[in-house]
């Protein structure tokens, strides 16, 4: 799926949309890219002649990349963090870098998903942690 089709199922838009594809294995693996841009806006700061992207941002990336686990979560829902454990960082994503995710559904359980998921470069893992959603009435 390209960016129209992620935007057909997640509400996020603009410089906070992170994804560029996704697709879904046999095995039910969400395998999800994006290339970060070379002058993102969560990079102005952070920090000034040595662009690096903030953890709380690849962290974002693969929160988004759940979304595609659980497509009918979405239909009158907004899907919110409920927690993160096991958060690592490996290395530094720098702007150019193009992000490959994985994630998997480890356990649902009512409205509450948690997921596995690693962020890599260059097919080496940069970024992993296990995200927890709640699927959230929008109104």
């Amino acid at each position: 799926m390209d960016k129209n089709g992620i935007m057909e199922l997640i509400p996020h838009r603009g410089p906070m949309l992170l994804l560029d594809t996704m697709s879904l294995d046999a095995d039910g693996i969400c395998h999800a890219t994006y290339r970060i841009p070379d002058a993102p806006f969560f990079c102005e700061g952070h920090f000034p002649g040595n662009p690096i992207v903030p953890g709380v941002i690849l962290c974002e990336i693969m929160a988004q990349a759940c979304s595609h686990l659980f497509v009918e979560a979405f239909k009158d829902n907004l899907l919110m963090y409920r927690g993160m454990d096991a958060v690592r960082f490996r290395g530094i994503v720098r702007p150019g870098d193009i992000c490959e995710i994985t994630a998997s559904l480890l356990e649902s359980k009512g409205s509450l998903y948690v997921c596995d998921t690693t962020l890599s470069v260059g097919g080496r893992r940069y970024a992993q942690a296990r995200i927890t959603l709640a699927a959230v009435p929008k109104d």
